[in-house]
């Protein structure tokens, strides 16, 4: 570890940083820092145990009084996308530590942030098998893990899965097989009237996606959810003009089904569920180096700033 950051770490009470990638308990421990530090408009809430026992957080951030739309972010549903739990916490350094310098955004919204849907594969990618993707669940023995974003209610195991257990899009023996999966559902479940915003982070690509995934056709609201996703794209690429795409994953990359934002928007009702594939385009694929994570959760924190500002401003809810 520098120096610098060393003396960083002692001085907050936390040991995030945005210049390295870090293990699962020193994210999990910056969101019970976020919880003690700021139990004003931070409440932590354990929503189940992956299949190795680790906790799954989530940190609501709201000011409390009237009941506000809410916005869901997650991030780490495949382990090996290290860029997006990092950027998960990046926003949430945003959301609470600065939250003077964008007051609205807590005032106006309330905010449900789950940082690694996929702990144990998020921590097997840093200890064994730095490309692993899937969970780690036993399963029958033959091999481990389900792709975690294959194995969510929406049109399960229609197109771009696999029912072979040794296949890296296996989805799994059911719908929600996975504790991670399952946990995330039942909660998102519970405050459905509450969430009107599904943001899921993902590398890599440079696209801001909206359902479907599952077919071509898109939803009869498609113009709604590209419009709003448009104000996300246009802000973030005004920082330092990186391009994204923005359309449908069946459009700009494959076509599947059992993905966590069709869920979203066919099950729980989440109008606009969208995946942010963050960067690159390809040159570092899945393994971007750690200077990149402070370029990339400033752009995307822009873009979710501008998603959010015209929502409160536009749209009745």
């Amino acid at each position: 570890m520098e120096p610098e950051e060393e003396e960083w770490e002692n001085r907050s009470g936390h040991r995030l940083t945005w210049k390295r990638y870090h293990h699962y308990k020193d994210i999990e421990s910056y969101v019970d820092y976020l919880a003690n530090t700021y139990p004003e408009i931070c409440q932590m809430e354990v929503i189940g145990q992956t299949s190795e026992g680790r906790p799954l957080k989530v940190l609501k951030i709201s000011t409390g009084g009237a009941a506000k739309p809410a916005v869901w972010i997650d991030g780490g549903i495949h382990a090996r996308e290290w860029i997006a739990p990092a950027t998960v916490t990046y926003l949430l350094l945003q959301l609470v530590e600065f939250r003077h310098d964008h007051p609205w955004l807590i005032d106006d919204l309330d905010w449900y942030v789950l940082p690694v849907v996929n702990p144990d594969g998020y921590e097997y990618s840093h200890t064994t098998d730095r490309l692993w993707r899937k969970t780690r669940s036993a399963g029958d023995g033959q091999c481990v893990g389900v792709d975690a974003n294959r194995n969510f209610d929406s049109h399960w195991l229609e197109v771009g899965a696999s029912s072979d257990p040794c296949s890296s899009i296996y989805a799994g023996s059911r719908p929600f097989s996975e504790p991670e999966t399952k946990a995330m559902t039942d909660f998102i479940l519970s405050r459905r009237d509450e969430i009107k915003v599904y943001l899921t982070l993902h590398s890599y690509g440079q696209m801001w996606l909206v359902p479907w995934g599952y077919k071509a056709d898109k939803p009869d609201d498609y113009y709604d959810m590209y419009v709003l996703a448009e104000q996300g794209v246009e802000a973030l690429e005004r920082v330092r003009n990186t391009d994204y795409l923005l359309g449908t994953a069946d459009e700009l990359i494959y076509t599947s089904s059992g993905g966590s934002d069709d869920w979203a928007k066919e099950k729980a009702g989440i109008k606009y569920a969208y995946t942010v594939e963050l960067p690159d385009t390809g040159r570092y694929g899945f393994v971007l180096p750690a200077a990149h994570i402070e370029l990339v959760g400033q752009e995307v924190w822009e873009g979710v700033k501008g998603m959010m500002l015209y929502f409160t401003k536009n749209i009745s809810v």
